[in-house]
Order: C-alpha cells, then sequence, then structure tokens
C-alpha cells in the first residue's frame, strides 16, 4: 500500500480500514480527532496526532511499534523529527497507545504488529509525511503572529526564523500561541526534502531504550506490577489439541498462598499469592488428559522423510507461489540439469523473557499488560475468545525482552484473560517457564525443498523450479487470508521468488497438516528459501566451472544495487585472494525485504565441524535511518543465523518436544560469535527491512566455503553433526 497525500484534517492509509488523525489545536475536528486528544493527554500543543510540543520546546513523539530490541523506538521517531525540523535533544518518545486507528502499521492493513521487518516500511512515508505537516503547521502560528508569508520562514531544529525581520520563535513558544483550530497545509510525497538534506535520518541517534535498558528501570512484562496482583502457572496439555479431563486439585490448594484453581480449556492453572507458590503448586496437580489429539502421531524426523519423498515428485502439482515463463518447457529443453533437495528442521524463538502477561477483568472491560508484538491480534484475541467488545479492550503494551516472531502469537494473553476472567476485578499476571516456552513452542517449520535448474548450451540457467513442502503458517494464522489469498502462505514462502533473471520460473508450496502449529520464527521463509537458492547457485557455479561471484553478477545484470553489495563484500573479505592454509571463503547473496545484502564467510574445518573466522556483509537498504543501528541488526542477526545452522533442533516424538530446556537445545556461546564486519550503502531509495536481513546468506555462505573445503555438500539445517 502507497501513500500519495494528506489532506488537511486526516490522511487514510491502506484501503480505509485505518486512519491516522490530524490534531490541531484545542479545537474539536470531530470524532477521529477526538480520539486521538484522548489517547494522547499528553497536555500540549498537537499539529498531527504523532506528536505533541510543551511550552519549554521539548517534544513527545509517539512510537506506535514494539521495541524489542531492534531499536524501533528510535527510528520511527527519527523518521518524523527528519522532516518536522526538530531539535533530537529537546525529544521525548513514549509508545504509542495501542489504537489501531491511529497508530496502525499501513503494510499491515492498519493493524497495530510489529514484525516482518516491516516497521520502518510500513511507517516511512507516514511518519515523513506526518512531520512535514507538523512543521508547516508551525510555520503558519508564526507566519499569522508576525504577519508575514508563511514561505518566508523557515524551520531548523525546532525553532522558526524570519530573516527578512531577524525575528525567530520557538516550536514551544508557538506553541503557547494556539488557541483553536490552526490551518495545516495539504502535502504530499513530492513536497518532502531530498535524501541530500537530511539531518537525522542517516545519523547514529542514540537509541532512547538504552539508558533504562542500562541502568535497570526499565519494564518489560515480566516486571509489571499492581496493587493486590496475584501470580498463575498453568499445567498444559503434554501434547497441542488436548484437554483436561479430570482434576485432582487437593494437593494444589493446601498449599500456603494458593487462591484458586481455575480449569482452561488446555490446561489447568494455579492462582497464588508469588509465581513461584504458583508454580509449586501447579506441580502438584494431577490431571488425565482427553488423549485424542492427531498430534500424538507426529514424529519429526520421521515427518521430514515424507516431506522429502513429496518434494521430489516433480509431476504432483503444488499451490502456485510465482511464475514467469514456461519453466516446464525450459527444463525440458536444457541441455544439462542440476538437482538437489534441501531440509530443515524445527528451531525455537528462544526468547530472553519467558511468555507472560497480566490482565484485569473489571466488568465489561478487560486490560492486558503484554509484551505482545501485535496488539491488533491481542485485541482480536480478546474479543474472540473472552467475548469482550473492541471497545471494551485496552492493550498496553511493554518492553519486550526479545520477540523474534514468537510474540505475534497471542497464546499466552489467552491464559491471563481466562484466568482474569475467573476472578473478575482482580490483577492476574501469568507466567510460563522456561520448560513451558519449549512445551508450548510455535516454532519454525520443519520444510523439505526440491530444486531443478536447466541450463541452455552457453551454460546460462534458463528454467528453475522450487518445491516447498511445509506445514502452514498463516494457513492456520489466518485460513480465511490464506485461501482469499490463492493458498499463498507468506511467511512460509517469503524471498522463494528468486531475483535472478532466470527466463522461466516455478515455485511452488504444498501444504502439510500434521497437528502441529508452526509459527513466525526470525527471518522466516527467507532463512530457508535463500539457504537452498543460494546454494544450488553455488553448486552450478562449481558444475560449470564459474566463479560464484561472476555468475551472480551476471544474473544481476540489471540490478544495479544488487551488483554493488556483491563487488563491496568481495573488495571487503579478499575475494580471489589466496587465504591461509586450511580457509576458504563462501559467498551468499539475498534481497528479502526489499533489502539487498551481500556476505562472505571465511571458513576453517575442525572435527568435522566448521569454525567460521570472520563474517564480511555489505548492505544496501535505501534510506538508512541509523548506519549504526543496521550494523547492529545485522550483526545479530547473523548470530542467530549461526546458531540455528550449527546446533538448533526442535525435535517432536509422539507430537511431545524433546528439548525441555537450554541443557538440551544448545545456542551459540559468545566465544563462538566470529568477528563480524557489516558496510551500510546508503541509496537513495525507500527503506527496505533490517530486523532480519543478516540471517538468511549465513547458512549457504558457509556451506559454499565448506564445499571448497571438503568437497561435501550441505544440504540441511542445523548442519550435520560431522561433515
Amino acid at each position: 500500500m502507497t501513500i500519495q497525500s494528506i489532506s488537511r484534517r486526516s490522511f487514510l492509509v491502506g484501503s480505509g480500514s485505518a486512519a491516522v488523525g490530524i490534531m490541531l489545536g484545542g479545537g474539536s475536528l470531530g470524532a477521529l480527532a477526538q480520539a486521538a486528544q484522548d489517547a494522547s493527554k499528553s497536555g500540549g500543543f498537537s499539529p498531527v496526532v504523532w506528536v505533541s510540543i510543551a511550552p519549554d520546546n521539548s517534544t513527545l513523539i509517539y512510537s506506535p511499534a514494539s521495541e524489542m530490541g531492534q531499536g524501533t523506538m528510535t527510528s520511527i521517531p527519527a523518521i518524523l523529527a527528519e522532516d518536522m525540523e526538530l531539535d533530537w535533544s529537546t525529544v521525548r518518545v513514549e509508545k504509542s497507545p495501542s489504537v489501531a486507528k491511529l497508530f496502525g502499521n499501513p503494510k499491515f492493513g492498519g493493524a497495530m504488529l510489529t514484525g516482518s521487518s516491516r516497521t520502518v516500511v510500513g511507517y516511512y512515508d507516514v511518519m515523513r509525511l506526518a512531520g512535514l505537516q507538523a512543521k508547516l503547521a508551525l510555520v503558519n502560528v508564526a507566519a499569522q503572529a508576525w504577519g508575514v508569508p508563511a514561505d518566508q520562514i523557515v524551520a531548523e531544529k525546532s525553532v522558526l526564523k524570519h530573516a527578512a525581520s531577524n525575528r525567530q520563535m520557538t516550536y514551544g513558544e508557538a506553541a503557547a500561541q494556539v488557541k483553536g483550530d490552526v490551518e495545516a497545509p495539504k502535502v504530499d510525497k513530492a513536497m518532502l526534502k531530498p535524501m541530500s538534506q537530511f539531518k537525522i535520518i542517516g545519523t547514529d541517534v542514540p537509541r532512547v531504550d538504552l539508558p533504562a535498558k542500562s541502568n535497570g528501570t526499565a519494564q518489560y512484562g515480566i516486571d509489571f506490577r499492581l496493587p493486590d496482583m496475584v501470580w498463575a502457572s498453568v499445567l498444559y496439555t503434554p501434547v497441542q489439541g488436548e484437554k483436561p479431563e479430570t482434576v485432582d486439585d487437593k494437593a494444589a490448594l493446601a498449599v500456603k498462598g494458593v487462591k484458586q484453581v481455575v480449569k482452561l480449556p488446555y490446561g489447568v492453572a494455579v492462582v497464588a499469592d508469588s509465581f513461584a507458590t504458583a508454580r509449586k503448586a501447579r506441580d502438584l496437580l494431577k490431571v488425565t488428559w482427553s488423549n485424542t489429539s492427531p498430534a500424538r502421531k507426529y514424529d519429526s524426523a520421521t515427518a521430514l522423510k515424507e516431506f522429502v519423498a513429496r518434494a521430489e515428485k516433480v509431476g504432483e502439482a503444488g499451490d502456485v507461489w510465482h511464475k514467469e515463463g514456461d519453466a516446464a518447457a525450459m527444463l525440458k529443453g536444457a541441455v544439462r540439469t542440476f538437482t538437489a533437495t534441501y531440509t530443515t528442521d524445527h528451531v525455537a524463538q528462544c526468547t530472553m523473557e519467558p511468555m507472560n502477561c497480566t490482565a484485569r477483568v473489571d466488568g465489561e472491560k478487560i486490560e492486558f499488560w503484554v509484551p505482545a508484538q501485535a496488539a491488533s491480534i491481542v485485541t482480536g484475541t480478546a474479543a474472540a475468545v473472552g467475548k469482550f467488545k473492541p471497545e471494551n479492550i485496552t492493550v498496553n503494551v511493554t518492553l519486550l525482552g526479545g520477540g523474534y516472531g514468537r510474540r505475534v502469537e497471542a497464546d499466552y494473553a489467552v491464559d491471563a484473560l481466562l484466568v482474569a476472567k475467573a476472578m473478575p476485578g482482580v490483577p492476574v499476571h501469568v507466567i510460563w517457564t522456561r520448560e513451558d516456552d519449549f512445551q508450548r513452542s510455535r516454532g519454525r517449520p520443519l520444510t523439505a525443498q526440491h530444486l531443478v535448474a536447466g541450463l541452455d548450451a552457453q551454460g546460462k540457467i534458463v528454467g528453475w523450479h522450487h518445491r516447498v513442502v511445509s506445514e502452514g503458517i498463516y494457513a492456520r494464522f489466518n485460513p480465511k487470508g490464506y485461501q482469499s489469498a490463492g493458498n499463498k502462505d507468506a511467511p512460509v514462502m517469503e524471498a522463494a521468488d528468486t531475483i535472478y533473471e532466470i527466463p522461466g520460473q516455478l515455485v511452488e508450496h504444498s501444504l502439510e497438516k500434521r497437528g502441529i502449529d508452526v509459527s513466525f520464527w526470525r527471518a522466516v521463509g527467507a532463512g530457508y528459501t535463500k539457504f537452498a537458492i543460494e546454494s544450488l547457485i553455488d553448486e552450478i557455479a562449481e558444475g560449470t566451472k564459474r566463479d560464484p561471484l561472476e555468475l551472480r553478477l551476471e544474473l544481476l545484470q540489471n540490478k544495479p544495487r544488487a551488483q554493488a553489495v556483491l563487488k563491496e563484500v568481495a573488495a571487503m573479505a579478499g575475494w580471489g585472494k589466496p587465504r591461509a592454509e586450511g580457509r576458504a571463503l563462501g559467498l551468499a547473496f539475498s534481497d528479502a525485504w526489499t533489502t539487498n545484502v551481500a556476505m562472505i564467510a571465511e571458513v576453517s574445518m575442525k572435527d568435522g565441524r566448521p569454525h567460521i573466522h570472520q563474517l564480511w556483509a555489505a548492505v544496501d537498504c535505501g534510506h538508512a535511518i541509523s548506519p549504526r543501528n543496521i550494523r547492529s541488526q545485522v550483526e545479530g542477526a547473523a548470530v542467530f543465523g549461526i546458531s540455528a545452522m550449527m546446533d538448533e533442533r526442535l525435535v517432536y516424538k509422539g507430537g511431545q518436544v524433546q528439548e525441555t530446556n537450554f541443557d538440551k537445545y544448545p545456542l551459540l556461546r559468545a566465544n563462538q560469535v566470529p568477528p563480524i564486519e557489516v558496510k551500510v550503502m546508503p541509496t537513495d531509495n525507500p527503506p527496505g527491512g533490517m530486523g532480519e536481513v543478516g540471517l538468511p546468506p549465513v547458512a549457504p555462505a558457509v556451506a559454499a566455503a565448506v564445499f571448497k573445503l571438503t568437497g561435501k555438500r550441505v544440504r540441511e539445517l542445523p548442519f550435520p553433526k560431522t561433515i
């Protein structure tokens, strides 16, 4: 969805399902503006709903997205501050109220949802246009006060200046003069300043969330407290889809401090005066379960073999994700073909902060305090499960101790909702143990991918067939949306439609249903689709005696931004130059989330395992909001990718997760992290996504280097224990 212009009073985003309101002065501007004013409660002059300016010239900016360590609480306000010509030192940032009609993300249809690397992408035009309109509203205040034409007034660092009369006033002084409505001129994208005039975008603005995180005052969901709050711990069914049939709670109720035992559709909750007490009593429950779930037949190792067999049935039609030209004809006429099958196991999100949620029911109203990526999904779930009217649901989003897609789900909020309904008027805080986190994991899908590439007599790739077999994410999460989209599961198939210029392409998805919920995981589809695509490109380069860099440059001959990052990372790593004995370089490229990133890994082998000595990455994400934060995001995603590549595997037997804590699910240790050098290459293009881009190229780059060292192709994630 694109935004072309903003009217004087308000502007709509997307198809009109959500609106971002303009709030001017103290006058009434109808229901939308009043809702904005009620949401703000800031007491200052608000030329737009996102901003409030105090007489002391300080400025409050609302940040709409969930802050989970990715820096969005700084980047979104910085975008607005750029076109509003704010002095960043005067800016204060707060999390916006969860009012989707005002603060929703256009890239999610106006919903309040943080994920899929769509935060900056979704809010960029909104915030720039809002900042510009806010500035021009203030210019009009000064023009009226001085009796001069508005086009003679210049705004700079929260100060309005009129050169001819040598007069100036701060934004705060202008705000103090507002008594009623102020004319907010119409603005459009053509009026936005060019990249060459940026003063804040492209600079390393300090992150606003870090001081509190450093001094310990930051409040995550697990830290939240209310007077008379109680804690709840839930004993969940051991297999998804079952329910408690009989409950013996005598021993649990006998524990001092226990308040109540609440039977849930999928478990039993114990409520107590502390979490430790609730957990202790929970472990004393005696429950029999329904034992009827189809998931009890699920064995991930067996399923993976079956997925592979289905993926390799190239004659079986799947749901078409991407089609270009006639892949079948091109492959039939090819003089040489390359074929490979790639697999990925389940992996868990492993957030530092376990799932938790606080809820309080007050009559027909419910209020949440929750570390959620999607306030709108919490609201929708409360309406559907709890039968609350949307207008009676309040969702307060706290800081998140990691999200990685897990906190897009709202299952932990359902726990709090149901227990709070059983104890009206009492705030209930539900906390999952780490074992609960693993048991209730909705991890990355198990996948099998079969690829066939055909080459003509000149060695050019002319045909490409890519088949993916997996359970669905979108198909489960939003089945009606999945069907209306033509059975396209966007998170599962993300980045499968390759940027490479190949005349005949066919990319298909075959949906499996095994009774196990899979969900969003950092980089989701791109984490494995790029592994398969880039690995096969490397196989083709080796098989045709082509340099892997030169082959990619040829396939991207009409993509200058992609070529630029490939050439840059090659220069950074010294591609083509001799390496130390026993070391080799591997290269990979990704264009997922409209960000171009090229990565090279330097690898050696030790005891049959790859040892990564260094990673280099060159990144072009268009307008780079904060280069330092971009580097941090690439580094963090790369570490995530290395960890999942090396050792992470979530195994199911009989529908039950076998890894119950970190003693059985190893994560990458600090001493295993290689040096990671990242170069940000801003270009004058709309910003692309950043939170996940560092992950997809890691595994194929390392696998390419492993082949150079061993002559063996790695086609599974995680890598084998011994290569």
